[in-house]
């Protein structure tokens, strides 16, 4: 094999590393609030439950704020006059590996006032659980279920937090965890086994297969039922 190409798969084994020894960008020291008039009220309603500010790639304010309270604080960003973050672009999440806590990031945006937030909750890796914001924005529902597929974060009171992405049956893991190994936690060959074994249900949800046997059972209760007519008479009446 080329030396060069061999080289190019060995570090795809070895996973992504720092260049020239450098560490990982960390956030920024802090920011002026005077900058966003959100991240001022913040400020003053919450004191301090706003961990931390900072300003990414120019104009992008991002505040942190204790996981337990989200739910409190994304609330009165939605509902408050002022405020009035009607529109969750986003859900996700960002894990920098190296044992540190797991990011949860929501996307905010006011339309009456033409600007956005960004909101983080810092969740320790024994602690992927957070309250679900679907009751505040519907738009969460399958956001949070990305995020719980991709990243194992569990939404208190999501209404139906399951896998999105991935199969129900997916026994790998969360495929966007840094500690996730590039090729899947199976060899290929047993990777190869369970995918030739699959049947046709484990492509379906659980909700699919039952509306599947319904129209299954709506179809055949038609075929052993009467047989009906143009003039309106049908067979066995």
């Amino acid at each position: 094999m080329d030396e060069k190409l061999k080289g190019a798969l060995d570090g795809l084994e070895a996973g992504p590393t720092a260049s020239d020894g450098a560490e990982p960008e960390q956030p920024s020291a802090g920011a002026d609030s005077a900058f966003h008039p959100s991240v001022a009220a913040l400020r003053e309603k919450f004191g301090d439950a706003i961990l931390h500010h900072e300003v990414m790639a120019g104009d992008e304010h991002v505040v942190y704020v204790p996981p337990e309270r989200i739910l409190e604080i994304l609330g009165w960003l939605k509902n408050e006059p002022g405020q009035e973050y009607d529109m969750l672009k986003d859900v996700t999440a960002v894990d920098f590996g190296g044992g540190r806590p797991l990011q949860v990031v929501y996307q905010l945006w006011s339309i009456p006032h033409r600007r956005g937030l960004r909101v983080k909750a810092l969740l320790p890796l024994n602690a992927l659980e957070i309250d679900s914001v679907y009751g505040l924005w519907r738009a969460a529902n399958w956001l949070e279920r990305e995020t719980y597929d991709m990243f194992g974060i569990r939404f208190r009171g999501h209404p139906d937090l399951r896998r999105i992405l991935m199969p129900d049956n997916y026994a790998e893991g969360h495929p966007l965890r840094k500690d996730f190994p590039l090729r899947g936690r199976f060899s290929r060959a047993e990777q190869t086994r369970r995918a030739l074994a699959m049947d046709v249900v484990d492509h379906y949800t659980a909700e699919e297969i039952a509306i599947g046997l319904g129209n299954e059972a709506t179809a055949s209760g038609t075929e052993s039922g009467a047989t009906a007519h143009a003039d309106g008479s049908a067979d066995g009446a």
